[in-house]
């Protein structure tokens, strides 16, 4: 049998009622959500009941995307299932952490609502936007987001690249990707995330992260940055924290690495299902499976026992 990862879902995956049905059935899930709760009163109402517009503003969908992310891994590992390894996408990434124990639940959860705060500011300083391209290749996106004054900084998949820049950026490279026969999908953020635009919060993260430094983790977590696993070192640990927001994720070669490495069942924890299919479209002969609702968790755990 090979090994099992977790992969905590990031922004944009975000839905009302997002872990809703999890909490009422699951007693970890809902001791997460009610911790989490006396940090941030009104989080339940906000994931269970809030509405799109308010989920999709950056300050409110990280901490709500975090608390599902860790309510469902933690309903998994619950019911028996230890992974052998994690990873997250973007905001994802501080779940996986916590996870991993390099932060305690109260410290991860006040990163990244610290986080989402500082991304808003420059959401607000820098107004931009991130577009998913497909049916063209990296290489081939790059060029175009290079022409249109954009970044590529999402590697999902073979068939998908997400770049971020300007509204006008972005215009001129939706444009330029109709001509090349490929198709520009605008991605649900609220900024050009992961981008240059993005450095200011990398810099406000890397002050924070010098007064609560991470601890080792206990398992490994696999970095966005440099799609392999993060350092024992709590000071590089820091490092490449700090400077996610404002960097590419290397979601692809981080899946192909973990694969490599001898993962064959990947499990996204948290809401929706995007990082499940980008699984699917990037690895071959590999399980994937997502845990939102109880039951997608008896799912899970059923293929993942018989494994």
């Amino acid at each position: 049998m090979g090994k099992i990862a977790l992969l905590f879902a990031g922004q944009g995956a975000q839905h009302p009622g997002m872990g809703k049905e999890l909490v009422h059935a699951q007693p970890v899930a809902k001791q997460t959500f009610d911790e989490l709760e006396s940090a941030m009163p009104g989080l339940s109402k906000l994931c269970f009941e809030g509405t799109k517009e308010e989920l999709t503003r950056t300050e409110n969908t990280q901490p709500a995307i975090f608390a599902t992310d860790l309510a469902a891994a933690r309903s998994l590992v619950a019911r028996g299932i230890n992974p052998d390894g994690v990873a997250g996408f973007s905001l994802g990434e501080v779940a996986a952490l916590t996870f991993a124990c390099a932060f305690s639940d109260m410290d991860g959860f006040a990163l990244v609502r610290y986080r989402g705060e500082l991304m808003a500011e420059a959401c607000a300083a820098k107004p931009g936007g991130m577009r998913a391209v497909v049916k063209l290749t990296a290489a081939e996106v790059e060029r175009l987001a290079k022409e249109a004054g954009a970044w590529p900084v999402n590697y999902n998949s073979p068939q998908q690249t997400v770049v971020a820049g300007s509204d006008e950026a972005l215009a001129k490279l939706d444009v330029l990707v109709k001509e090349a026969k490929g198709r520009s999908l605008k991605v649900a953020v609220a900024g050009a995330f992961h981008s240059p635009y993005m450095e200011s919060a990398s810099a406000g993260l890397a002050k924070w992260l010098e007064n609560k430094p991470p601890r080792p983790c206990i398992v490994d977590v696999w970095a966005n940055k440099t799609a392999e696993p993060y350092p024992k070192d709590p000071s590089k640990i820091a490092e490449i924290l700090a400077a996610q927001p404002s960097s590419p994720v290397l979601w692809t070669k981080t899946l192909e690495n973990m694969q490599a490495a001898g993962f064959d069942s990947f499990v996204e924890v948290g809401p929706g299902t995007t990082l499940t299919g980008l699984v699917k479209r990037t690895l071959k002969g590999v399980t994937a499976l997502s845990i939102e609702t109880p039951e997608q968790l008896e799912a899970a755990l059923g293929v993942l026992r018989k494994d």
